[in-house]
């Protein structure tokens, strides 16, 4: 997509700031990064130990490096392998740990848009104009209508030729409610809440290290910054990894602040590259580790 919304000569300079990067503040991102990773490993420890089960640190720490490197080839379908990891090495039941993994995302979305809240606040004459411009109300009764027709539809032909199919999937809903009251009952509330701040400071503090490592955003401020993360943000959500979305979407936020496009896209380019870089990394060398490590435990045990 880079490529389509440049010249050569853009790509040219691009490719020039790319090479003149900072190793030292990739290395230091790259740092600050994997103690998220961690955390959120410790974190989901507490809703499983509220159901019961005990599962190792590095396992966990294990199923989620493999979780964002599934969700880079297709979205969504690492919170599946997730819970089948821990079916498989942990004898957590695939339901309740999937319900889990569900509960700990809609947490995650909170905040984001607590964070795109605390954006419109803080920029509101920068991204008012932006949103007005962009939304669209075509949205009427009609369209309600016939969505409301085709659901209904939908849940005909399901009960009607899938029955067998809906005991198994009323069990699995089971599962999953059982996830989300976890959440709501587990006793370490307060050490969730801080790991979850824990973890979103370290996502801010990783893209605000990156600025230093290109001559042309060292001197954005923290605003200018949070604005591209939650751009940035948004596009890993409704993508797949942010595969040549995330750069655009950095860029397009810079933009607001006056930084050039070369220096905006070189910018979103080289963090979007050294996250999945990471996960790259760290997700293959989880897949080999898993058995392996589980295996010796076993002739161990």
């Amino acid at each position: 997509m880079s490529f389509v919304y440049t010249s050569e000569e853009e790509r040219n300079e691009i490719y020039k700031s790319l090479k003149e990067a900072k190793i030292k503040y990739i290395l230091l991102s790259i740092l600050f990064g994997i103690t998220s990773f961690l955390s959120r490993a410790y974190r989901w420890n507490y809703i499983l130990n509220s159901m019961g089960y005990y599962p190792k640190f590095f396992n966990n720490v294990l199923a989620i490096f493999v979780t964002y490197l599934a969700n880079l080839g297709v979205p969504r379908s690492g919170e599946i392998l997730r819970a089948t990891v821990m079916q498989t090495y942990e004898s957590v039941p695939f339901d309740k740990a999937f319900g889990t993994i569900l509960a700990e995302r809609v947490v995650d979305l909170v905040v984001l848009f607590a964070l795109i809240i605390l954006c419109l606040f803080l920029e509101t004459d920068i991204l008012l104009p932006v949103i007005i411009e962009k939304m669209s109300l075509d949205f009427n009764k009609h369209h309600l209508l016939i969505i409301s027709i085709i659901f209904l539809l939908m849940i005909f032909i399901f009960k009607r030729f899938f029955k067998d199919g809906i005991k198994k999937l009323s069990n699995a809903m089971f599962g999953i409610r059982d996830g989300f009251i976890s959440l709501l009952k587990m006793d370490h509330k307060i050490q969730y809440l801080i790991h979850t701040i824990f973890i979103w400071c370290i996502y801010i503090l990783v893209f605000y290290i990156m600025k230093f490592c290109l001559d042309g955003t060292e001197l954005l401020d923290f605003k200018a910054l949070l604005i591209a993360f939650i751009f940035g943000a948004l596009s890993m959500t409704t993508t797949n990894g942010g595969i040549g979305v995330y750069p655009i979407s950095v860029s397009i936020a810079l933009s607001f602040y006056g930084v050039p496009l070369e220096t905006s896209l070189a910018f979103g380019w080289l963090t979007w590259t050294v996250q999945t870089m990471v996960v790259v990394f760290f997700g293959i060398l989880a897949f080999f580790l898993l058995p392996i490590v589980n295996k010796t435990e076993k002739s161990l045990s």
